[in-house]
C-alpha cells in the first residue's frame, strides 16, 4: 500500500501483473474502491448544500479549535471523522487478514518490515490521505490525526524532516563532545559533569530520531522522558557550576532530589496517566528554572568571566526558538512543519554551548585550581 499525498483520491497501486498475477496466485486481492465507497457513504461534509454555508463556517471554526487541542488528547479531528474510521475498518477487514494479509507481507519492502510497519499501519496511512484529500477538495483546513499533522512518508521515515534534524542535532552533540574531551583535561573540576551532560543529550537526540522515524507508544515515551532528563541534567550542571564546586554536599543532595523528581515524573506518565498537558507544563516549569538560574549566574559573573555571554545567548535562543512550536502549521510539502524547523534551528546551538563549556572548564583549571570532580 503506497498511497501518498499526491494520490489523495485513495486509488491504490497494484503489484506487477495486476489482477492477472493475483488470479494466478489463486486469490483476488481485495481492495477498496475508495471513491465508490465514499459515494455510497454519502459523506456529510462533502454533500452539504450551498445553503448551509453559515453552518459550515461554524463547523470550520470547531475544526480549528479541535486541531489546536490535539496535542492534549489522544484523538484529533482527522481520526474522529467517520469516513476515516470506516476506511480503516474496511481496509483492515479486507487487506489485513487471510489472503489479503499474505499478499501484503509478500509485497512489503524489507525495510518497512524491519521498521515495524504493519498492515493496519498502512491502512491508517492511506486512509489519512483519503481524508486529507476530501478536506482539501471541499475547501477545509488540513486536520491532524492522532495528535499529529499528516506527513508524507519517505522509505520508513514517518516524519523525514524531523528525523533528519534530530540526527544532525545528535551528530553536532557528538562532534562537540569529542572536541571537549580533546581540549579539556580530565582534571578540570567540571569535566565529568559536562561529559555526562553530553551523553545524556546524545541519548535524547537518539530517541528523538527514533521517535520521528517510527511513532509508537514506546518511542514516544522514550522521546519525552529523555527530553525531560536533558532539562533536569542542565539544571544539575548549573547547580554544580554555581554551588557544587564550593559545596559538593549541596550539589550531591540536589542531584538526588532531581533523580527522585525525574522518577516521579516518569512513573506518573507511565503507570498512572500519560497526560500530554501535564508533561508540557512540567517541562515548561523545568525549562524556566533552567533559564532563570543560568541567566542569573551569567549576568552576575559577566564582569569577571567574559565567556559567559555564550551561555546567556544559548539560553535566550533556546527559549526564543521554542516559540516556533506555537506556529503549528500543516507541513510544507507534507514534510516540513514547525517542529522540524525548531529541530533544525537548534543544531548550531550545540557548538556555542559546548564552546562555553570548554572555555569555562579551562578557566577553572587555570585560574581556580580545585581538585574536586563532580560526577
Amino acid at each position: 500500500m503506497t498511497l501518498g499525498p499526491s494520490e489523495p483520491s485513495g486509488s491504490k497501486r497494484r503489484g506487477r501483473g495486476e489482477r492477472k498475477g493475483e488470479e494466478r496466485r489463486g486469490v483476488v486481492w481485495k481492495r477498496m474502491n475508495t471513491e465508490h465507497f465514499l459515494r455510497d457513504r454519502k459523506w456529510r461534509r462533502g454533500r452539504r448544500p450551498r445553503a448551509q454555508a453559515t453552518g459550515m463556517a461554524g463547523r470550520t471554526t470547531l475544526l480549528a479549535l479541535l486541531a489546536g487541542a490535539a496535542a492534549l488528547a489522544d484523538a484529533s479531528q482527522g481520526d474522529r471523522e467517520p469516513v476515516y474510521r470506516d476506511c480503516v475498518l474496511r481496509c483492515d477487514e479486507w487487506n489485513c487478514s487471510g489472503a489479503g494479509l499474505q499478499h501484503f507481507r509478500s509485497h512489503q519492502p524489507i525495510y518497512m518490515s524491519l521498521a515495524g510497519w504493519t498492515c493496519r499501519d498502512d491502512c491508517k496511512y492511506e486512509c489519512m490521505w483519503v481524508t486529507v484529500g476530501l478536506y482539501l477538495r471541499e475547501g477545509y483546513k488540513v486536520p491532524q490525526f492522532h495528535g499529529k499533522w499528516p506527513f508524507s512518508r519517505f522509505l520508513f521515515f514517518q516524519e523525514p524532516a524531523s528525523a533528519v534534524a534530530s540526527f544532525l542535532n545528535g551528530l553536532a552533540n557528538l562532534i562537540m563532545l569529542s572536541r571537549y574531551r580533546t581540549s579539556v583535561p580530565a582534571s578540570s573540576p567540571m569535566y565529568h559533569t559536562c561529559v555526562a551532560f553530553a551523553w545524556v543529550s546524545l541519548n535524547a537526540w537518539f530517541w528523538s530520531t527514533v521517535f520521528h522515524t517510527r511513532d509508537t507508544s514506546l518511542t514516544e515515551k522514550m522521546d519525552y522522558f529523555c527530553a525531560s532528563t536533558v532539562i533536569l541534567h542542565s539544571i544539575y550542571l548549573c547547580c554544580v557550576r554555581t554551588l557544587g564546586l564550593q559545596h559538593p554536599a549541596v550539589a550531591s543532595a540536589f542531584g538526588g532530589f532531581l533523580l527522585l523528581l525525574l522518577a516521579a515524573h516518569i512513573s506518573y506518565l507511565s503507570l498512572v496517566h500519560f497526560d500530554y498537558g501535564y508533561n508540557m507544563v512540567a517541562n515548561v516549569a523545568m525549562g524556566l528554572v533552567n533559564l532563570v538560574w543560568w541567566l542569573g549566574w551569567c549576568l552576575w559573573n559577566q564582569p569577571r568571566l567574559p565567556h559567559v555571554w555564550k551561555c546567556a545567548v544559548v539560553m535566550i535562543l533556546l527559549q526564543g526558538l521554542a516559540f516556533l512550536e506555537l506556529l503549528d502549521f500543516p507541513p510544507i510539502f507534507w514534510v516540513l512543519d514547525a517542529h522540524a524547523i525548531w529541530h533544525i534551528s537548534t543544531i548550531p546551538i550545540h557548538f556555542l554551548f559546548f564552546s562555553f563549556l570548554m572555555d569555562d572548564s579551562l578557566y577553572l583549571l587555570k585560574d581556580i585550581p580545585i581538585p574536586l570532580k563532580m560526577d
